[in-house]
């Protein structure tokens, strides 16, 4: 079947939609990985032992995210604790509650915001206990997008908790978060943001190195999509009336589209010019953005260019004797079939569904999540963080040495159980009312 075969298929409804039943305990699986094998004590609280850990919950050392943890990117403490408290409220479990306010309270109360100036700090080394900025154990850079987003996530996670101390403390992290963007950081030149920046502010346009601090120029400093998530949260900001950057969010969405769009690399480490999770993510902040601002064109390029642009990304087929059908692959340099990634997309097409009622945006929603259920592994829920397809990675990362498989390693909070969030969109939104 061909991409516009598989494609036609959903869009005329002539597959069924996964069972609610594949999809809830997939998710609930991969939660339970989280919290019964990477969950440790800290200061009275709950952190994670890791943010790259294998079947068994075992820190993989030798990894840059082995010994750390904290809020940061593929880290995600606080996006992680929003997923475990909501998914515990959806299921009625006040011990998975307590969980998730355990972790939270760890980024709030542990050293990671930075008051004084509004920074949130990524990382907490294990080894060490010193704070480091980026995923390479220094303070060289950090990325201004990716901290944005631990504070869009705090606002978020604020909206589900009832009035108190730790609710102010987080809508203030997130205010203080995006006056630290707003203020410190420069555009670059073409009126984006720059992917990453010192602690100054000041522009870093080089790659991570791997000894020193610098390596190469990035080819992405000026076109990471990595910059829509400080949109995100002066949308967030502006739409609960806890600061007005309406402005400044239609200014640089202006830069946005007049470039056609900015979908370069989200992740770190990668390069590409034009990656699957972009564009997810760029639906989903500029839907946002387009309510707030009241903004029809805002809106169509959203779904005409945004969303649109996911499709070709979907695989349509198993490949090299893998379930890779209905996954999208990541990018043309790196074609593994990464989860957070897929996870995105399908909240954004379920978003989509929600706002538009297409048949089309549900199937597709619902198909990755049934295609993601295939790739849990061992006795605790385990869930990969890549299908590695056409074996990008390499064999000795698989399992059983496969030549073409599911990666051995996870990202806890991330890539693990990323799919709770449009999953219990679906489950509380969209599902049909068990009989009675």
């Amino acid at each position: 079947m061909t991409r516009s075969e598989f494609l036609g298929t959903l869009s005329a409804g002539l597959l069924a939609a996964p069972p609610d039943s594949a999809i809830r305990r997939s998710m609930e699986e991969s939660l339970r990985f989280t919290v019964e094998r990477t969950l440790v004590p800290y200061n009275g609280k709950l952190a994670s032992k890791s943010s790259f850990v294998n079947a068994e919950g075992e820190i993989m050392e030798w990894h840059d995210f082995g010994p750390l943890e904290g809020p940061g990117w593929a880290a995600n403490a606080v996006g992680g604790a929003y997923e475990i408290y909501r998914h515990g409220r959806f299921a009625g479990n006040e011990k998975r509650c307590a969980a998730a306010l355990a972790i939270l309270d760890h980024v709030l109360e542990d050293g990671f915001i930075d008051d004084a100036t509004g920074i949130i700090r990524p990382y907490r080394h294990t080894a060490t206990n010193a704070f480091v900025m980026n995923y390479k154990h220094n303070n060289s850079w950090l990325c201004p997008g990716s901290m944005a987003k631990i504070g869009y996530q705090l606002l978020i996670f604020a909206d589900v908790l009832p009035n108190g101390a730790r609710k102010t403390r987080m809508r203030n992290a997130a205010r203080g978060c995006a006056a630290w963007v707003y203020r410190s950081v420069k555009p670059t030149d073409s009126g984006w943001y720059p992917r990453r920046c010192t602690l100054e502010g000041a522009w870093f346009p080089w790659r991570p190195g791997e000894k020193n601090p610098r390596g190469g120029a990035d080819p992405l400093f000026d076109g990471s999509a990595d910059g829509l998530f400080v949109l995100q949260l002066m949308t967030a900001l502006s739409e609960r009336d806890l600061e007005d950057y309406t402005s400044a969010v239609r200014r640089r969405l202006q830069v946005f589209m007049d470039r056609g769009g900015i979908f370069g690399s989200i992740n770190h480490d990668v390069y590409d010019s034009h990656e699957n999770v972009a564009y997810a993510v760029a639906f989903r902040v500029l839907r946002q953005a387009a309510r707030v601002l009241n903004d029809s064109g805002i809106r169509s390029f959203a779904y005409e260019k945004c969303l649109a642009g996911l499709d070709p990304f979907i695989m349509a087929e198993d490949r090299n004797g893998v379930a890779t059908k209905g996954l999208l692959y990541m990018c043309k340099s790196w074609d593994t079939a990464y989860l957070w990634e897929n996870a995105e997309a399908a909240l954004a097409w379920l978003e989509a569904y929600g706002e538009t009622k297409n048949r089309r945006y549900l199937r597709t929603g619902l198909g990755v999540l049934e295609a993601i259920a295939r790739h849990h592994h061992g006795p605790h829920g385990f869930l990969t963080e890549g299908v590695d397809w056409n074996n990008h990675v390499g064999r000795q990362h698989h399992f059983n040495r496969a030549e073409y498989g599911d990666i051995q390693y996870t990202e806890p909070f991330l890539n693990n159980q990323h799919i709770a969030e449009p999953t219990l969109l679906y489950l509380e939104h969209f599902a049909r009312p068990p009989a009675m």
